[in-house]
């Protein structure tokens, strides 16, 4: 079979229907929104996202998942519109909010998911989607990024497919098929006539940080949904016999990054 033929988007849909998850929903990260901000605008996964970026002449820029504006706030002062686009309607509130404590008035919020009509979103020199693209219809979202994109599109995708380490999987005795890989991004882009850069960052895992037992099992909840008693027995089991850290494996994000191809 040739590569041509090879439909990867009904590859990635198939892969995400295996993979059984259900997306959290708006209010999910409603409830987050709070403590993401507090934490978000300075970190090593944002100094080396936006290291790789060319803001040469680019004066905009939209922000897709924008979240409390990890990645467009930082550039905010370099450029003369930024946009954060955002399914979560409190994460766009502590976007905006930091945009005001920064004395930035070139912060603009728009309140949409991936799946929405985005006929009315302006296009930006440059587009941005960072650890924000677990999405149900992978190429119709990369045809939007790049439909929007004056100049250049920096996004990061998860590489392996969790966002916990296996081994506490293993330990709670969960079986958590992997969501699809970053691959099927650079094969549908392939097919789309575009030859994307592709870089790593790699981050601490999410279980990292936790000061106790009870934040620790929160991680995993936000990461696996609700544990029942004999789950959270081993978790608590092993977590007393695991010497400190307990951040498991660090989390490789892929970078991937093109121009916007001439019409």
């Amino acid at each position: 079979m040739k590569l041509a033929a090879i439909d990867f988007g009904r590859l990635y849909r198939d892969h995400l229907a295996a993979a059984n998850r259900n997306p959290k929903r708006a209010d999910t990260w409603d409830a987050r929104a709070a403590d993401m901000s507090r934490k978000a605008l300075k970190s090593r996964y944002v100094d080396e996202f936006i290291g790789r970026m060319d803001l040469a002449g680019a004066r905009t820029l939209l922000d897709v998942g924008c979240g409390p504006g990890t990645i467009g706030l930082p550039l905010a002062e370099r450029l003369e519109r930024v946009i954060g686009l955002d399914f979560s309607r409190k994460m766009l509130d502590e976007l905006l909010a930091n945009a005001a404590a920064l004395g930035l008035d070139n912060v603009e919020a728009l309140h949409l998911a991936w799946e929405d009509d985005w006929s009315a979103v302006p296009a930006c020199d440059i587009v941005v989607a960072s650890r924000s693209t677990t999405v149900e219809d992978m190429e119709a979202a990369l045809h939007k990024l790049n439909d929007k994109a004056n100049r250049h599109v920096y996004m990061t995708h998860l590489v392996g497919g969790r966002f916990i380490d296996p081994a506490v999987l293993e330990v709670v005795g969960r079986d958590l098929p992997a969501l699809p890989d970053y691959i099927y991004i650079v094969n549908l882009l392939y097919r789309m006539g575009i030859h994307p850069r592709l870089d790593y960052i790699e981050t601490e895992g999410r279980l990292a940080g936790a000061g106790d037992f009870d934040a620790f099992h929160a991680r995993v909840v936000w990461a696996l949904g609700e544990l029942d008693a004999d789950e959270t027995a081993r978790l608590r089991d092993w977590y007393a016999r695991t010497p400190s850290p307990r951040a498991g494996a660090p989390m490789r994000w892929a970078f991937i990054a093109w121009d916007k191809p001439a019409d």
